[in-house]
């Protein structure tokens, strides 16, 4: 809102642009300290909410970035307009109406000047932009990729889970079947014993 009011000159903008640019900076490394704490989570729900938290400030960082090149466009203009305004009212000579040409000449230029200087700024954000998208894009193939492992390192404890259990059933049994062998051996010698030492029995 301070840029789209600013009444003038261009250096005003530009310190107002500049201060815009520092906030921007640091926004942009606070969202890149979020992300990389999201990262370091250990739960898996604690780190993608947090990474849903970095993707709307992403969204909304760029929102306010294309709100901010429309306020400078727009001051701008109306910068421009009130040059030229000023320019047109003093043509009461043939010295005033040279110098209006002068100036109006410079004004072209630094209107000129101060079009490619937003051409400039317009192309470095929409390289950020995508910058910004690629970041988006890979973070979703890393989120997809971990899904993927996660869900085959599930599917590999439900199988070692089942093995266990499977493997404490048949140690169950095996020792069943060694009492079983025990007992019945005893029982044979007990027998043999009996009939050869007490045969009247």
């Amino acid at each position: 809102q301070d840029i789209r009011d600013c009444p003038g000159p261009l250096s005003a903008l530009t310190e107002l642009n500049a201060a815009v640019k520092e906030k921007f900076r640091h926004l942009r490394g606070c969202i890149q300290e979020l992300e990389q704490m999201a990262k370091e989570q250990d739960k898996e729900s604690e780190k993608q909410a947090l990474l849903r938290e970095v993707e709307n400030h992403k969204k909304q960082m760029l929102s306010n970035q294309a709100a901010w090149r429309k306020a400078n466009l727009a001051c701008k203009i109306a910068i421009d307009n009130s040059e030229k305004d000023q320019l047109l009212q003093g043509r009461d000579s043939l010295r005033q109406r040279k110098t209006t040409k002068e100036s109006l000449a410079e004004s072209a230029s630094n209107i000129t000047e101060s079009l490619m200087s937003i051409s400039r700024m317009m192309s470095q954000q929409v390289q950020q932009s995508e910058e910004t998208v690629q970041t988006l894009a890979n973070s979703s193939r890393t989120i997809l990729e971990a899904n993927e492992e996660f869900k085959s390192m599930s599917g590999t404890i439900q199988l070692g889970r089942k093995l266990i259990t499977k493997y404490n059933r048949r140690e169950l049994t095996d020792k069943l079947l060694i009492f079983l062998a025990l007992a019945l051996f005893l029982a044979t010698v007990l027998y043999i014993l009996k009939k050869r030492l007490f045969p009247f029995l």
